[in-house]
């Protein structure tokens, strides 16, 4: 779920921060069939020779301390609606921070090393205000998530779609409400559309999944407490469905010839390959081919 938020995420391998892990690691299972996600889309729309490097090579990149933090305060929400209501407090999901960046420093010890000045006990401190933050937004307590960190995978018409969402709410009335939780800062008013392509993926995925058009979009930005709701209709999401299969027919046509041209934006700034760009002097590796399994017709 990786990006819309502020620079630090722009250009991170997921814009899910359930996806803010690595491709090579966290959800990403190689051998699985090629799919759409929202990171996905956004790279190659952003890119399409990123899209090469992070969905077909793979090659690894080394998470941001922002991004680390995403992740963290992620995993933590996350298990904050796996306790029992009364136990949400903004102290549970304190510990809870402390417990998911543990658990990741067992995973990967390096982590300790990219986490910036200040080290571990600032790393956390940033974290755990951003947790205050979210506190000032909702109450937990008053409420129970009908999913969180929800897998959907959906394949129609020789588009398959997946991705991760972060809490689905559902209403004593039935309207359904999807949350993401950012990071980073709200975008300004020129940035919302695209802070909202997510969002509009994840609204789609409901209507093929449970047949409903979700009732509230709402993007929660943990950094500035600002809340970006969104209220989409059904031929709406039809057309960005369109929208989608004009993605995913691109991205085919170049996994089959090998053909991912470089596309030289403000956001190449924050790459790690430009090594291996043109726009910056460097070498295109030679082409892989398509992943297992990928189908060409």
């Amino acid at each position: 779920m990786t990006g819309t938020d502020t620079p630090d995420t722009a250009a991170s391998p997921s814009s899910d921060p359930a996806s803010t892990a690595p491709p090579s690691g966290g959800r990403g299972i190689v051998g699985r069939p090629l799919a759409l996600s929202p990171s996905r889309a956004a790279d190659f729309k952003q890119c399409p020779l990123l899209y090469r490097y992070r969905a077909i090579d793979r090659f690894p990149e080394t998470p941001t301390p922002a991004q680390t933090r995403g992740t963290v305060v992620h995993a933590a929400l996350e298990n904050l609606f796996d306790m029992p209501a009364e136990l949400r407090t903004q102290e549970s999901a304190e510990l809870l921070v402390e417990g998911a960046w543990a658990a990741l420093c067992e995973e990967d010890p390096e982590l300790a090393r990219i986490i910036g000045e200040g080290g571990q006990e600032a790393f956390l401190a940033g974290a755990h205000k951003l947790i205050a933050t979210y506190y000032t937004m909702e109450n937990p307590t008053a409420f129970d998530a009908a999913a969180v960190e929800e897998h959907v995978e959906i394949e129609a018409d020789n588009m398959l779609m997946r991705g991760f969402i972060d809490r689905i709410d559902i209403a004593p009335t039935g309207e359904i409400r999807v949350v993401d939780y950012k990071t980073g800062r709200s975008p300004g008013v020129a940035f919302e559309s695209k802070a909202l392509f997510q969002m509009k993926f994840y609204a789609l995925a409901i209507l093929r999944t449970r047949g409903v058009v979700p009732a509230r979009l709402q993007l929660m930005y943990l950094a500035d407490g600002q809340q970006l709701i969104y209220h989409p209709d059904h031929e709406e999401l039809l057309r960005f469905e369109r929208t989608l299969r004009a993605i995913w027919q691109a991205i085919r046509t170049a996994v089959a010839s090998g053909d991912f041209r470089p596309k030289k934006t403000g956001l190449c700034r924050f790459c790690e390959h430009k090594a291996r760009c043109p726009e910056f002097g460097g070498e295109i590796p030679p082409y892989p081919g398509p992943p297992p399994g990928f189908d060409a017709g």
